[in-house]
């Protein structure tokens, strides 16, 4: 018999009412079989007798007796499916946290398929009459779920069919025409739909973020490798400066020990050579002492008197009265081995600063200034790269990003347009023929009205210029500069994230001053101030420039 046949034997012997085999089957005045409980069941809630299935109506509760045969065969069919059952029971017995089916009535099986419909769940066995049934293959199926009674309204006891818009809830028939009925509903495969395409689109987001992430992450340790090889690079030319350091110190040291080596040595030969020449004369003498104690004690008058005129003469001998032998002098020997030493590390560091200073020219931004922040006294040209100071205050609006001080020279001061928050930057600024001016960088939230204190607490890394010759950095509080010769061209560069504000002589490629472990957390601006006019004597520009074009840069002080 074909698989079709099976189906189509076994749903003979299924109730239509309970859907399961027949229980006591009875067969009404029709011809069609019902278990008996069932159909008086049926029967006992109407007023009309009918047959559930053709709905023929009886004029009276007809008398219904078990069919034995009937009996006899679902009877076969029960064992047939319980051997089926126990057959199979071992592999597709409901495991902890798995759906089993909710009409196996030994033990239940795994299911295949939940009915949102019947709110039912059932295993292969079960499931048959919704695969073959024409009524039941209406039934929507979905894979095994538990909980189906939360698919039934709490309320009206119903199925859930329709979904609510505006309370954004899944209702009943009996909710749509009660509290709902004013209400945007739509069913709920129109909503599943929706929602599916919400959540491909919310995928699709999530999986574009999660990429975002993996490229980050892939940035980050590109970034960290770009660091190591950058640290490396760092430590082999630290440690080859280094390296080269000690060597000169070691060359100077030992052209130090040379020297005064070198002295001793020819003090020492100096004195053994007179010491030398003593000892020949001092054998002579005492040739000379013996000859002379031997003759005077002759008895010989003639002997004596022969030999006297020869030993009268002395021999030739050298007046060492005035012979010394002078200790030589190291006086400024150690003075000058140092401060060869301070030549050659001043040489070594120039061209330290001149490497350095090309890497962090490499950092360099196109800057304008801003005149929205400009003191009233400041005149800036047109491009915005120049400023000097006025005579005469402008009217100006006296708008917040201004600088409005005139109690202080810092208060005659200007911003760059722009900011930056990150990263590293470096700008130059020509100062030539200034005898005051003050540089650096500023956070955004500085006062900018009254009197201004220029310091790192205040929102100020700057160093300035001011008497003519004197260099200072404002820390708190402020460090005297030492410089050999004024700058004329100054770079300012700045790392955001090392917190670090260093400030260059462009022409001699030396460092000026560092600010180092700053803390940034706000915008910063590049600060200008020409500082006051002076009566003419402070009237050249501060000039922006870019780099290794500075040089070039035009002296216009009517700009």
């Amino acid at each position: 018999m074909s698989a079709g046949s099976n189906l189509r034997s076994e749903e003979q012997f299924l109730c239509s009412i309970c859907l399961d085999p027949f229980t006591d089957p009875v067969s009404t005045p029709c011809g069609h079989n019902f278990c008996k409980t069932c159909i008086s069941q049926h029967w006992d809630g109407n007023v009309l007798y009918n047959c559930p299935l053709c709905k023929e109506q009886f004029s009276t509760r007809p008398q219904l007796r078990v069919n034995t045969f009937i009996k006899e065969v679902v009877a076969q069919f029960r064992h047939e499916a319980q051997q089926k059952t126990s057959s199979s029971s071992e592999q597709q017995a409901a495991e902890p946290g798995e759906v089993p089916c909710d009409v196996c009535s030994g033990p239940r099986l795994k299911a295949l398929k939940s009915c949102l419909v019947c709110l039912a769940s059932y295993c292969q066995t079960h499931l048959k009459p919704h695969l073959t049934a024409a009524r039941l293959s209406r039934h929507q199926l979905v894979d095994p779920v538990e909980n189906l009674e939360d698919r039934m309204c709490s309320q009206h006891d119903q199925p859930l069919q329709l979904f609510c818009k505006n309370d954004q809830t899944c209702v009943c028939m009996l909710c749509s025409v009660l509290d709902h009925k004013t209400h945007e509903l739509v069913p709920l495969r129109e909503e599943y739909e929706g929602k599916k395409a919400e959540l491909r689109n919310t995928e699709a987001e999530v999986q574009q973020m999660i990429q975002n992430r993996r490229l980050k992450i892939q940035e980050l340790r590109e970034s960290v490798k770009t660091s190591k090889d950058a640290a490396d690079r760092e430590k082999a030319e630290g440690l080859q400066v280094f390296t080269d350091l000690m060597d000169s110190v070691e060359r100077n040291k030992k052209s130090f020990m040379k020297e005064i080596e070198d002295k001793q040595k020819t003090t020492e030969k100096q004195a053994e050579d007179f010491i030398k020449h003593l000892e020949q004369e001092i054998s002579e003498l005492m040739k000379r002492s013996s000859k002379v104690k031997q003759l005077s004690c002759s008895e010989d008058h003639l002997h004596l008197l022969q030999s006297f005129r020869s030993l009268k003469a002395a021999p030739p001998t050298k007046n060492w009265t005035q012979v010394r032998v002078h200790p030589p002098s190291y006086e400024g020997t150690v003075v000058r081995a140092v401060a060869q030493l301070e030549r050659n590390l001043r040489e070594k560091m120039k061209k330290l600063f001149e490497a350095e200073l090309k890497r962090v020219q490499k950092s360099e931004v196109a800057l304008t200034l801003d005149p929205k922040t400009a003191n009233p006294y400041l005149i800036l040209s047109d491009d915005g790269k120049q400023v000097h100071c006025g005579d005469v205050k402008k009217n100006l609006p006296d708008n917040p990003e201004r600088f409005s001080s005139e109690r202080f020279s810092s208060g005659f001061c200007v911003l760059g347009t722009q900011s930056f928050s990150s990263g590293r930057f470096y700008f130059e600024v020509q100062v030539k023929g200034k005898i005051a001016w003050i540089l650096g960088v500023a956070r955004e939230s500085i006062n900018r009205k009254g009197f201004i204190t220029l310091s790192p607490k205040d929102g100020f890394w700057t160093v300035w210029l001011i008497n003519g010759n004197e260099y200072e950095a404002n820390t708190n509080p402020s460090v005297h500069l030492s410089l050999q010769s004024g700058p004329e061209k100054v770079g300012v560069f700045v790392d955001y994230e090392e917190g670090l504000v260093s400030f260059y002589d462009v022409d001699a490629a030396a460092l000026i001053f560092s600010f180092t472990d700053c803390c940034f957390s706000q915008q910063l601006y590049p600060f200008f101030s020409p500082c006051h006019n002076d009566g003419g004597k402070n009237s050249a520009p501060l000039i922006i420039c870019p780099v290794n074009q500075s040089a070039r840069c035009p002296f216009n002080q009517s700009a």
